[in-house]
């Protein structure tokens, strides 16, 4: 029952990881139709950032919420300069940007740090909090950070009126137009609040992770099956679909070591939890592909 519940928690750790960078995906999704490949890379960098500012001798704390901002003007910047040109461009022209973004961020960090990897420290305490034997202080503090994030991005868009211009800007910018809100700068705004919220996720699993350029590809890849999952127009289904994602690679893991001590014989282990994610995100296009929360919109052409 301990392992079961150490895979719990663990799953729900990973999962909160998952739920920022898919609450990001989809928050870019909703107001362009478009999948940020980029969204990956984008919270590496702003990772490295704030190793770079903890390096030059400011408090973890501090360094977050610096490299916050810095991500959040990083992502409007983005959004005017290099993809508002583009606002007519063909599809495939959107994701050649994309993927040109992500190899743009990705060799930055390499030539700017190098590609060795490096630890990243944990600012929180290793003995004073924590659930002995089930979840360590490290992954408790992610859920709890994570979980503060999430709260604070709901109470944002829920009760506040620029959080309601930016929804009204995402789900119907015509009549927003009309209402008089700035829809252009509405979605510069959610590309700002997107990259602070990737930038959350990477600083808080690169502890686990290690930092380097390449760390946030698998991340990218289970928060795209986690935004699948909950459904991909739908941020709470998002947010949802991280958590339910992290805890069943966990628990598939999990059953498969069992299975091997019971039977020696070897399906699944903790190195192919990749696999996991991949074949969720097959099911989901095949069975479901609005998701679990989403809905299916139809469109006339």
């Amino acid at each position: 029952m301990e392992q079961f519940l150490q895979q719990v928690a663990s799953g729900l750790a990973n999962g909160a990881i998952y739920a920022c960078v898919a609450l990001a995906l989809v928050m870019i999704y909703v107001s362009t139709d478009h999948i940020n490949f980029a969204q990956g890379e984008m919270a590496m960098f702003s990772t490295y950032i704030s190793w770079q500012l903890m390096n030059w001798g400011m408090s973890f704390w501090v360094a977050f919420v610096l490299t916050v901002l810095i991500s959040f003007a990083m992502g409007v910047l983005i959004e005017r300069l290099i993809l508002r040109p583009l606002h007519n461009a063909p599809v495939l022209s959107i994701i050649v940007v994309f993927i040109g973004l992500l190899a743009i961020f990705n060799s930055m960090a390499g030539a700017f740090w190098s590609y060795l990897i490096k630890e990243f420290p944990s600012p929180f305490p290793k003995s004073s909090f924590g659930i002995a034997g089930v979840i360590g202080p490290h992954q408790l503090g992610v859920v709890v950070v994570t979980l503060i994030v999430l709260g604070l991005l709901f109470v944002f868009f829920r009760y506040t009126p620029l959080g309601l211009a930016m929804r009204a800007a995402a789900q119907n910018p015509q009549m927003a137009r009309l209402v008089g809100v700035r829809v252009d700068w509405m979605l510069a705004l959610g590309w700002g609040l997107a990259a602070s919220v990737g930038a959350v996720a990477g600083i808080m699993v690169a502890h686990i992770v290690y930092l380097e350029p390449n760390m946030m590809g698998g991340i990218l890849l289970y928060a795209f099956a986690s935004a699948l999952v909950g459904g991909i127009s739908n941020p709470a289904g998002a947010v949802a679909g991280g958590f339910i994602v992290g805890i069943l690679e966990n628990m598939v893991a999990y059953a498969g070591n069992q299975i091997e001590k019971a039977t020696g014989v070897y399906i699944i282990g903790n190195g192919e939890k990749l696999t996991v994610a991949l074949i969720i995100v097959i099911f989901v296009l095949t069975v479901k592909p609005a998701g679990l929360f989403g809905r299916v919109v139809v469109k006339r052409v």
